[in-house]
């Protein structure tokens, strides 16, 4: 039940090769983590998934069909949907016009009724707010009564569980969460994984790419792992194979292969 495949998969800015044919693959249902030190290509290979880099080379399919060149919006319409390391909520919206947001290519009213707010433009919104209650509430009751405060206004954790709820509510197939930890203290991470971890109680087909650098996030959440390290894929399996590793204790604490071994 393969949900999305990359092969040889290449990204260059000039003469740097940030993605070097890199194979992916992600099933249905599964939750992958994607990590390696800063720099190492992590952020560039998710660009190319979602479609905000074209590759230099080699090819994307998502449900077989190849997506090479697909705008973000063409593929977030397909059901691929994101977070991003640095955030991008709408800081002058509530919590709850935040959510809702991530409805609008499921909603069918048109502008014009949208504008006079006649009876199915109503009925639209209705629906929209209810949908999204009820899943700003599931990963967060203190959430859910801050739904009318606006997102500027949030503290950093909570910004970044309105993002992962606003990219749910579209009921996407593949959700990539980058860096999701990114500024949190370990407690704050440790409640970040068991929301995450709700992710598949709401949507159990769902699939889950986490990039990450904390490798203690991963472990909690992954059924396998990628390991990057100068936009190479250089180790791939079970949590507890890749951190040991040779290359990946290498990219991660900079020692040299005669200091790992010993």
């Amino acid at each position: 039940m393969e949900l999305l495949r990359t092969e040889k998969l290449t990204m260059k800015f000039g003469g740097l090769t940030a993605v070097n044919q890199v194979d992916f693959s992600i099933d249905k249902g599964q939750t992958v983590g994607v990590i390696g030190p800063n720099g190492s290509g992590k952020t560039t290979f998710f660009n190319l998934l979602t479609g905000i880099y074209e590759p230099a080379d080699g090819k994307i399919f998502f449900e077989g069909k190849l997506i090479n060149g697909a705008r973000p919006d063409k593929n977030f319409k397909l059901g691929i949907a994101r977070t991003f390391q640095n955030g991008r909520l709408f800081w002058g919206l509530n919590v709850l016009e935040n959510v809702m947001i991530g409805l609008h290519t499921k909603q069918r009213s048109f502008i014009w009724e949208a504008v006079t707010h006649n009876l199915r433009a109503r009925e639209e919104e209705n629906q929209a707010i209810g949908k999204a209650r009820e899943i700003i509430g599931y990963f967060s009751e203190h959430l859910l009564q801050e739904q009318d405060t606006l997102a500027n206004s949030l503290s950093y954790a909570d910004r970044r569980r309105l993002e992962i709820c606003r990219a749910l509510i579209s009921q996407p197939k593949l959700l990539i969460l980058d860096e999701p930890s990114a500024g949190m203290d370990p407690n704050e991470t440790e409640n970040l994984v068991k929301d995450i971890r709700k992710i598949h109680n709401i949507q159990p087909h769902i699939s889950i790419i986490v990039i990450e650098h904390d490798m203690g996030l991963i472990e909690g959440l992954a059924d396998r792992v990628m390991c990057f390290n100068y936009g190479q894929k250089i180790a791939e399996g079970l949590f507890e194979e890749v951190s040991k590793n040779k290359e990946v204790v290498r990219a991660y604490l900079g020692e040299e292969e005669e200091h790992v071994s010993a």
